[in-house]
C-alpha cells in the first residue's frame, strides 16, 4: 500500500467513525438519538485513535491537511509529497462520508432538520462572526499540532536520561486521540472544531453532491472558514515549534 492510499483510508475512517456518531445522535429513529455534545466528542476522539492507529506505519497517519502542511514547514516532511497527501485525504473524506450516508439511508428521509442533516457531514458555527469562527477553528488547530510536535510518538528522553516509550503510531495515536477529545471539550463548542480542512471540505462536498433526502444547501459561504483556519494554525504552529528550537 502505498502512503497516499494510506491517507485516504485513514481519513475515511475518520469521518466514516466521526460524522457517523454525529449521524446517531441527530437522526431520528436513531437508537442513540439525543445522546448529546459528549458522545459526539467521544466519538470523534475514538475515530481519531482508530484511523491513525491503522494506517500510521505506512503513511505516519497525518488524515489532515493542516498536519501535513506543519510537518513540511518543520522540515520533517517532504514538501514534493504535500499535494499529494492533501488529495488523498480529502477524498478520503467525500469516500467516508458518503459511507454514512449509506449506513444511515432510511433515516434521512424521516428526519425533517436540513441544518442537522448539513451538522452530520461538516462544521457550523454557533454565532456566525467570521473573524471569531476563524480565530477559533486556527486556535484548535494550533492545539492539535503544537500538541503533536510535542508529543511526538517515538521513544522520548528527557533531560535527566530516563527513557519513556510513547509510541502508539507515527504521531501517538492514543495521545493525539485524547487531545482532540480535549480540544472538542474546551474549544469545540463555537465551531464545531472541524481543526481539519478535509475533515470539512470532503464531507460538505459530498453532502452538497449526494442526493441526501430533505438537504438543504451546503453554507459554501462558511466553507472556506474550517480550511484556511486550520491551516493557519497549523502553520503557526509549526513556526512556534521551530521558534523554540523544536524541542
Amino acid at each position: 500500500m502505498t502512503p497516499y492510499i494510506a491517507e485516504l483510508i485513514g481519513t475515511a475512517l475518520l469521518i466514516l467513525l466521526g460524522d457517523g456518531v454525529v449521524a446517531n445522535v441527530l437522526l431520528n429513529k436513531s437508537k442513540a438519538q439525543n445522546a448529546g455534545w459528549i458522545v459526539i466528542t467521544a466519538g470523534w476522539a475514538v475515530a481519531v485513535f482508530v484511523a491513525v492507529f491503522s494506517v500510521a506505519r505506512i503513511s505516519g497517519a497525518h488524515l489532515n491537511p493542516a498536519v501535513t502542511l506543519a510537518m513540511a514547514m518543520a522540515g520533517n516532511f517532504a514538501w514534493a509529497s504535500v499535494p499529494g497527501y492533501m488529495v488523498a485525504q480529502v477524498l478520503g473524506a467525500m469516500l467516508g462520508a458518503a459511507t454514512v450516508w449509506v449506513a444511515f439511508y432510511p433515516h434521512w428521509k424521516i428526519s425533517d432538520d436540513p441544518g442537522a442533516k448539513l451538522a452530520i457531514f461538516c462544521t457550523g458555527p454557533a454565532i456566525r462572526n467570521a473573524p471569531a469562527n476563524f480565530a477559533c477553528e486556527a486556535i484548535g488547530t494550533f492545539v492539535l499540532v503544537f500538541g503533536v510536535f510535542c508529543m511526538k510518538g517515538a521513544t522520548g528522553a528527557p533531560v535527566g536520561g530516563a527513557v519513556y516509550p510513547i509510541d502508539l503510531g507515527a504521531l501517538g495515536a492514543l495521545p493525539v486521540a485524547l487531545l482532540v477529545f480535549g480540544i472538542g471539550l474546551s474549544l469545540g463548542g463555537p465551531t464545531g472544531y472541524a481543526i481539519n480542512p478535509a475533515r470539512d471540505f470532503g464531507p460538505r462536498l459530498a453532502h452538497f453532491l449526494l442526493p441526501v433526502a430533505g438537504k438543504g444547501n451546503s453554507d459554501w459561504g462558511y466553507a472556506w472558514i474550517p480550511v484556511f483556519g486550520p491551516l493557519a494554525g497549523g502553520a503557526l504552529a509549526a513556526v512556534v515549534y521551530g521558534a523554540l528550537g523544536k524541542f
